[in-house]
């Protein structure tokens, strides 16, 4: 598979686990800020229902402000009902689109991170592919900016317990890639699943969640 069959795969995948959620599991709150399931799946789709022109005109009238303009994109995809979500996000796995001056590795990692702010809280589990989860850590080991606070992973030594994977050098913070994943992209709830001297200070520079 290339980079962008991978992305479908996973797309795909996502779709056919959460197509029999109940409404109680689609309303529970995912690792993704105060978003439910339901929100992280519906802004799973903006990048395959909503044009960059179109997201850009959000950002304009958002003030500048792309946080804020992608919480009232998604607010307004996730009206539609739940299934219709999960239908767009089999139907459009395909997509090639990348932000700009971006490669595969964004959506890559969009699509890996996001499906484990779902999975997480749900208990479901899902292989996936070791390639896969390797890329997505060292695209979030090296990323210059804008997937964690300022220096959270600086001086700290990343080791994965079920793949070759490590990254850095200082006290280490062990754990499965996903764990790995969930913590270097910032979500708090994963540090329980780490061990390792360097666990304490990664949670010091990681807001709850």
């Amino acid at each position: 598979m290339d980079a962008f069959e991978e992305i479908a795969d996973e797309r795909r995948a996502l779709a056919d686990q959460l197509a029999a959620l109940t409404p109680q599991q689609q309303a529970t709150r995912s690792l993704c800020r105060a978003w439910s399931v339901h929100d992280v799946l519906a802004h799973l789709i903006m990048p395959l229902e909503v044009s960059t022109p179109r997201v850009v005109l959000a950002v304009l009238l958002a003030g500048g402000d792309f946080d804020r303009a992608n919480e009232r994109v998604t607010r307004r995809l996730a009206r539609r009902p739940f299934a219709e979500i999960v239908d767009v996000l089999r139907r459009k796995a395909g997509s090639r689109f990348t932000p700009p001056g971006s490669g595969p590795e964004a959506p890559l990692l969009d699509v890996l991170v996001h499906g484990l702010d779902i999975r997480w809280p749900l208990q479901l589990h899902r292989d996936v592919p070791e390639p896969r989860l390797r890329k997505a850590l060292e695209f979030v080991m090296t990323a210059p900016s804008g997937l964690v606070p300022k220096g959270a992973l600086s001086g700290l030594r990343f080791e994965a317990q079920d793949l070759d994977f490590a990254h850095g050098s200082g006290p280490v913070v062990s754990g499965t890639a996903q764990a790995l994943l969930l913590a270097g992209t910032g979500r708090g709830a994963a540090l329980g699943a780490l061990t390792g001297e360097g666990v304490d200070t990664l949670r010091g520079r990681l807001a709850p969640g």
